[in-house]
């Protein structure tokens, strides 16, 4: 940054663009998912296969009759064709009657 006089002060430039997107509303959130089938979605890069079966087992507890699609079913998101992955989901998704989405990413 270039000083702008001998105050001590400097010009300074908001590093941010302006907004590319706007802001869509979310959708309807489900009111249970007893009776709903929850798909799992995972890139593979930290210990998605141990998370989702934690969270299988809890959620079973809470809401019994939750059926899971599971992560192998879809193989991994991430990778030089993820858009090309993420886009299948709205073809596969209806024919697997999924009502909601768990998506895992490690860093």
């Amino acid at each position: 940054m270039a000083k702008t006089d001998d105050s001590g002060r400097y010009a300074v430039v908001w590093p941010r663009s302006e907004r590319q997107l706007q802001v869509k509303p979310l959708a309807k959130r489900l009111d249970t998912l007893n009776g709903k089938t929850v798909a799992q979605l995972w890139d593979y890069l930290f210990r998605g296969d141990e998370i989702f079966a934690m969270l299988e087992e809890d959620m079973r507890k809470r809401y019994p009759d939750v059926r899971f699609v599971s992560w192998k079913e879809f193989g991994s998101t991430h990778g030089q064709d993820e858009r090309t992955i993420l886009a299948s989901f709205v073809k596969r998704f209806p024919e697997l009657s999924v009502d909601a989405v768990i998506s895992g990413m490690g860093c």
